[in-house]
């Protein structure tokens, strides 16, 4: 009773605001109207590789994506909670460069949501890595903060530091699809000491957006060497093609 007086006071003072542009919203953690319809969300038939929004109804057989079937993928499937445009790419930009964690929460419940079946025999869940002199300039990584509300959400197992990044790279935002694998091909591995956690388990891999995939294959085939029986991937939004 206490505790619903205190959070009634504190609504009062601080009323919920939308995380998309700041104006007032009926809970917390949501969007107002226009952002919500400035937001398109995953759902119906997709990818069963990445995530991807696929056209028709699904027959009950695995369906992938051009991309997909271009570039067999290293995980065994993969979803994505918002297609990486309008307000979402204003939502992944702000958790990323704008010091904007409360954005973390609500994403990760999407998140879940669209990986439901990824969450099945309990799948440890790690983040794709930074660079620690990235870390350290940003002061965070975005991916683990998802990651880590996700794995809260589902009570799952969560293992920040399962991957390391070996050394620095560039930013790949313009690269064409073969850069950007040439770039990943052996950055991330798994250090020593957490192998043994690795090993026979199924890894959650959570990044903040998908593009070509080269990121999240690293890190798949850095766990799948390191001895995981499977590895899966959820990101907050894909990129598609136009």
């Amino acid at each position: 009773m206490l505790l619903a007086q205190f959070q009634t006071a504190v609504s009062l003072i601080y009323p919920p605001r939308c995380l998309g542009c700041g104006g007032l919203v009926g809970q917390d953690a949501g969007l107002c109207g226009p952002c919500w319809r400035e937001t398109e969300f995953i759902s119906g038939t997709v990818c069963e590789g990445c995530g991807v929004p696929l056209p028709g109804e699904s027959d009950g057989f695995r369906i992938e994506c051009d991309d997909c079937m271009a570039t067999p993928r290293p995980w065994s499937q993969g979803r994505a909670a918002l297609v990486y445009g309008g307000k979402a790419r204003e939502l992944v930009l702000a958790l990323k460069h704008g010091d904007r964690l409360d954005i973390a929460t609500p994403a990760a419940a999407w998140m879940a949501r669209v990986a439901e079946p990824l969450l099945q025999d309990s799948p440890l869940v790690c983040p794709v890595p930074l660079h620690w002199s990235r870390l350290l300039k940003r002061r965070y990584n975005q991916s683990a903060v998802l990651a880590r509300a996700l794995a809260h959400r589902a009570g799952l197992q969560y293992c920040p530091d399962l991957l390391r990044r070996h050394r620095r790279t560039p930013s790949l935002d313009g690269l064409s699809r073969a850069e950007r694998f040439r770039l990943l091909g052996d950055v991330i591995g798994v250090p020593p000491r957490k192998a043994p956690a690795l090993s026979g388990r199924n890894v959650l891999l959570v990044d903040d957006v998908m593009t070509s995939g080269a990121t999240l294959s690293a890190c798949a085939d850095a766990c799948l060497r390191a001895g995981a029986e499977e590895v899966r991937i959820v990101v907050l939004a894909r990129v598609t093609h136009a």
